[in-house]
Parts: structure tokens; sequence; C-alpha cells
């Protein structure tokens, strides 16, 4: 359970302060990377903590849970406020996890984030969930500074990633700092300091103070050259941003540092380039310059675009908020911390003010709202405040009807802001409770997982007693289960996991669906025409359209519609969800009398029973993007291994010793793929896998369930 502090008065303080001074941002990167090491060192150095915590031994802020200290990797988004004194301002920041099965987690941190520190790891370069992360990021134009850690590892390599950085991700990285030496200290040169080419100094940090203390020098000489020709380089590609800075050089001017941080401040906000900074979290070298950098060029909610949304009174009407304490209040509900006693709701307000005790509406739920409490959220402890404002992240204690996704704003100017859309499962797994007072148990901890967790549905079967839960991945539903298992002691049976395979149509096809009937003395009269047809560029997985002109009334082209939709969604004949799949209502025919809801209802099943069997049914399988390194020697076994996996080598690349395989493969082919993948390589290779898309199974894998 949290812990909760009553100091309100001095948290009430804190929370006030100049939009100019904040900074909302989120850690993110591949797993491994260090993700949680850089967010230990910057509470450490901004005295939020006074000890630097560890990840294998459990003890750091943002990795309070038992099972994230357990398997020492980030499971849940944690988020965090501390005040970084050096440069006047207040962080607010989210720790996101870097396994992909927990993509969910980094998604909805990004869609509320202004800017993002992400981390690489200079020995493994740019990863699988680095791209995806990237995208993520790109996705909601988040700008970010970049940290290349882990600068004191075997076969680091500071400027190979920043090459892929650039290649890889479609960046244009710029190096503000470079490492002094790479690798561990048994090495000749190894890593012992960094270079700011921006100041032209050098910077060692104090081992004995964990880095709090930093030397600053002049470079050494035999640096010199190297530092003065990527100032050279990094001046250069500024000067595309900056006329006044052109001007400089044409004429061999002196460029003043304020110059160059404002352009890059300026080109950073807009995207255009990416600063880096390298060194190692774990030794301490190198995290305060990032802390300097996200002072000098993230976003404040300032520096942020009006947010825009839709009028819900006005129909199509976009409505824009200011990041104005004045302006009419509007927050996003980003995360959900489900609990029996009252869910937490993390919001971000991007607008006006919200005051304890206060009622707001849910425009989207079109529900109002009342909002009893409100909470600063430091990882695992909350403080109780009385009022936040626009740039703020907080949680609620006492809503009712909102959900992850949902706006929350002024009861008189309403406005619905984009919502978060969450990628679709690709694995599930059976269990069954062993009574029916376990029944219920199960049933109140899946509701309350699910409001928790977006990307996590369960499914109960009338027939069997099973319930189906899916997730991400494997390691996701292993969470889950021992969340069941140990945290809520509940008695099931677990089966093992197994594919969410999807159905679609192989051909367009075009049918009419009738009804004539009687019912309770009642003639039912109704007929409709469809074209059913394969839509691979949809965005939803059914897509429902009219095109029939005025053959019925509105409100009878409405309930068949709706029919068409919920049938759609029920699943397709093997029972499986179907995807992409476009339904367009092509005409119909009424009777002046006996044409209702309930006759066009039963037409539009009709239709729609009689299109699916005439179009024929195809069996979709999720495949996944996999990404192994393995040392060279190994590398002719993983290849014949994924052959026999019906995976599809898309690339082979070296980096140092390693060789990277990229491939397409099958999820069904990929269980228990890890400890194969020891056995391949004596433990030496390490594999990610992320979901790709859909594709045809086999025909042999459509037979076994027909």
């Amino acid at each position: 359970m949290p812990v909760i502090a009553t100091d309100t008065a001095f948290v009430c303080a804190t929370m006030a302060r100049e939009l100019k001074n904040l900074r909302n941002i989120g850690i993110i990167a591949h797993i491994d990377a260090g993700k949680t090491t850089v967010t230990e060192r910057m509470l450490f150095y901004c005295s939020f903590s006074h000890r630097v915590g560890r990840v294998d031994s459990g003890t750091t802020v943002t990795d309070f849970d038992p099972e994230e200290q357990e398997r020492g990797i980030t499971i849940h988004s944690a988020a965090v406020s501390f005040d970084y004194k050096p440069k006047g301002i207040h962080i607010n920041l989210i720790d996101t996890p870097g396994h992909v099965d927990f993509t969910a987690e980094v998604e909805r941190s990004l869609r509320v984030l202004d800017g993002g520190v992400v981390v690489f790891s200079a020995r493994e370069g740019v990863e699988a969930q680095s791209e995806t992360v990237w995208r993520q990021a790109d996705k909601y134009h988040v700008p970010r500074i970049a940290f290349i850690n882990k600068m004191d590892r075997e076969g680091a390599d500071f400027f190979a990633t920043i090459e892929e950085i650039e290649k890889r991700l479609g960046a244009r990285p710029i190096p503000v700092t470079l490492p002094i030496g790479a690798g561990p200290p048994h090495l000749d040169d190894a890593f012992r300091g960094i270079i700011d080419i921006i100041e032209m100094k050098r910077l060692t940090f104090d081992p004995e103070s964990e880095g709090a203390k930093i030397e600053i020098d002049d470079i050494p000489e035999e640096f010199v050259e190297e530092a003065q020709m990527w100032r050279t380089q990094m001046l250069d590609q500024l000067s595309l941003f900056s006329d006044d800075m052109t001007e400089l050089i044409l004429g061999e001017e002196n460029i003043p540092n304020k110059l160059i941080r404002q352009t890059i401040r300026d080109a950073t906000l807009h995207n255009m380039t990416v600063p880096v900074y390298c060194g190692s979290a774990l030794d301490g070298i190198g995290v305060q310059p990032v802390l300097d950098g996200v002072a000098d060029y993230l976003p404040s909610p300032a520096d942020m675009l009006p947010v825009e949304g839709i009028d819900p009174k006005k129909k199509d009407a976009k409505a824009k908020r200011k990041p104005d304490i004045k302006e009419p209040f509007c927050g996003l509900v980003f995360k959900i911390q489900a609990d029996r006693h009252g869910d937490l709701h993390y919001l971000r307000v991007y607008s006006g003010e919200l005051k304890a005790g206060s009622r707001v509406y849910n425009p989207g739920k079109d529900k109002k709202e009342n909002v009893p409490q409100l909470w600063h959220i430091q990882a695992d402890r909350r403080q109780q405040v009385e009022s936040v404002s626009a740039g703020d992240i907080v949680g609620i204690i006492g809503l009712h009807h909102s959900v992850t996704g949902d706006t929350l704003c002024s009861t008189k100017e309403p406005i619905i802001l984009e919502s978060i859309v969450f990628p679709e499962t690709v694995i599930s797994m059976a269990i069954e409770p062993e009574n029916s007072t376990e029944r219920k148990k199960l049933g109140e901890v899946l509701d309350m997982m699910k409001r928790q967790d977006p990307t996590f549905r369960a499914v109960t079967s009338e027939e069997t007693g099973q319930t189906l839960i899916s997730g991400m991945g494997e390691l996701h539903l292993e969470v889950i289960k021992h969340q069941l298992l140990r945290e809520y002691k509940l008695n099931v049976r677990v089966h093992n996991p197994r594919v969410s395979y999807r159905e679609t149509i192989k051909e367009p096809v075009e049918v009419t669906g009738q009804c004539h009937r009687s019912m309770g003395g009642q003639n039912l009269c109704g007929e409709i025409s469809i074209r059913m047809e394969p839509n691979e560029g949809g965005e939803r997985s059914i897509t429902v359209l009219a095109n029939c002109g005025d053959c019925m009334t509105p409100e009878l082209l409405t309930a068949s519609m709706e029919v068409l939709k919920e049938q759609g969604e029920g699943g397709g004949s093997l029972g499986f969800p179907l995807m992409n799949v476009k339904i367009t209502v092509t005409g119909g025919r009424m009777h002046e009398t006996d044409s209702t809801d309930v006759a066009f209802r039963m037409a539009a099943a009709d239709a729609f029973n009689k299109a699916l069997q005439k179009a024929g049914i195809a069996l979709l399988e999720p495949i996944m993007r996999l990404e192994v390194t393995t040392p060279e020697e190994h590398l002719g076994d993983f290849v014949s291994d994924l052959q026999k996996r019906r995976a599809v080598i898309t690339r082979t690349h070296n980096r140092g010793g390693d060789v990277i395989i990229e491939a397409q493969a099958p999820l069904a082919e990929l269980f228990g793929y890890s400890s194969a993948m020891r056995g391949l390589s004596q433990g030496r290779a390490t594999c990610t896998m992320e979901p790709s898309t859909y594709g045809p199974t086999p025909p042999e894998v459509l037979r076994n369930f027909i």
C-alpha cells in the first residue's frame, strides 16, 4: 500500500510554480539500457534521496513493486517530482518500462509528457525496443535528448551508437559531450570523464561522493584537437537552424555559448535535432549534464502549442486550450492504479485549475464526476494537495466513470482531447477457479486489473467456466499469473499460454439479408443489402459504412449498422475476433407498415452471416519482429533454427564481435525461445521480440481448428 503523508501545506506550496520552470519528462529506452539507474542518479543529485538505490538489490525509488524488485526490471511506469536547483527548475519525471510486453506504459506516458530522455547502451547501441519507443515519441511529437549510457562497459562505442541513431532512427544527433576513454577500469584507455564541447572543458566526477562533486578543468592536450573537430561539426549543423550563427561563422567571429544553447533549444523543440550526452549512470559519470540538458533544451508546458480537441456541443468543431491557469480547466486521464478501496486516476492538467472538492465533466461518457481528493504522487508515496493547475500531473481518488484516455474538463466549456490507442493482445492463457467463491473473487480482481491495464483482456466462457486472459507477451501473462496467485491469493488452475489468432475474409462479396416473419402477432418485414470486403489499410478491425442513399429511414439504417458492427466485433465463424474487414450498406427495402427496428436488425444479422459464409474465412496469426544478438560463431545455428520456426530473416549486421539477426517469425513458433536460444549459444545470446503484424497461417493450422 502507498505511504500517505499529511503535511499538505508544504506540498501545496510546491505545486504552485511558474510554467516556464516546469519540465514534464519521461525516461525511455530498451530494456536494460539503464533507465532506472539514470533516474536514481537524478534523484540523488537533486537531494530527493540520500542514497543511490540499486536495481540489482531492489532498492530503487521507482521500482517499488515486489515483482519489479524480484525481476530487476521496470513493469509499471512510476512518477516522481523533484527540484533541480542549479537551473531553478521543477521536474515531473516518469520512469517507464523497457520490455516490449509493457509498451502500453510507454505509450500512455508519452501521450501526456512534454519531453523525453532516451537512454541507449553504448555497447548494444540502438536495439529493437529503442526503435519502438522512438517511434512512439515521434507519434506524439515529443522533443528528446539522448544519453549514451554504459560507457564503462567492454565494447562501448559512443561514435558507433551516434551513427546508429542517425541511420536506424532517422534522427539528427548532435553530440554536446564527448567521452574520455571507453570501457572498464582494467583497460589502458578506460572511461574516466567527459568533455563539454560547448564550454570546451573537461568534467571529472568524484567517485567518493558517488559523482556528486564535479571537477571542471581544461581539456587534456591529447583530446583538444578531437574536441575542436566535434565542436566545429556541431556549429556547422546548428548553423542550418540559425541565421545569426551562420553570419558569425562566415565572418570567422567567436560564437557565444548562449547563442549555441538557444539554437540547440529551438531545433530540439521543433524535433529537428537531438542533443546527445554520454556517461555511466552506474558509476555516477555524466548525469548532471543530462539534467542541464533537460533544463536547457526540453520544453516547459509554456513552450507547448495549445492542446487541440473536439467541442462536443458543436459537431466536428475543434476546440483549443492554452497552457494557462486562466483558461477553462481540461486534463487527460492517462493511467489508473486500481485498488479495492478506491482507484487512483493519474491526470495530466493541460489548462486551467482543478481544486479538491470540485465537480468536473467527462464529455466522452457524458457524466459529471466529483473530485473529492487530489494527491501529489511520489513513486509509492502520496501527499494530499488542495489544487493543481496547467502543467501539473496529479492523482485523483473518487472518480467513478472515467477510464484511461478519458478527458475531464470544465462543465461550462467542454472539450474532448485525443484519447490513447493501445495495441491488440497477441497471447492468451486459460484460468479456472476451483469453486464458485473463487469465481466471484476472480471476477472482481480481473475487473480491477482491466481498469489498470488497457492491454489486458479477460473473457469468461459460460459453457466451460474457463476464463481466457490475454496480454502482450509471455512475460506480461506471467506477471499477471503471479499477481493472481501470490498477491491476491486466488485458488485457480492456470493453463499454458496460447496464441491469440484473428480471422479475416478471403474475397469481397455482396449479399442481401431478409426478415419476413411474424412475432407476437405482428408481421416483421425488412431487407438490407451489404458489401463485405477485405480492408488491409483500415485503422479499425471492423469498419461499417453506409452508401445506400435514402432507401431506408435514418433510424432503421442506424439500427442495421449497429448490428453489423456488433456481429463483426463478436468474431468470425471460428470464434476468433475479425480484423481488416469493411462492411458497406448498399441498399434496402422497407414495407409501409411492417418495417420496424427489430425487423431490420434481424435482416442485418442475416446479411452478415450470409456474407461471412460466402466470403470464406482466412485465419491470421501474430507475427513478431525478432532481434537476436549472438557471437558470430553461433550465427549458422541460429539461422537454421529460425528457418525451422517459419521465420523470415530480413537483415543481419555486425556490431563489435556480435552478429545481430533481424527476423519476422510467427509467435506460435516462439514459445520458450529464450531457453532454446541459451542452448544454441551456451547462454551468450540475447533476443528481443515485439508484435509486428498479423499474417496468414499455414493450411494445416486452419484445418486443426475446422
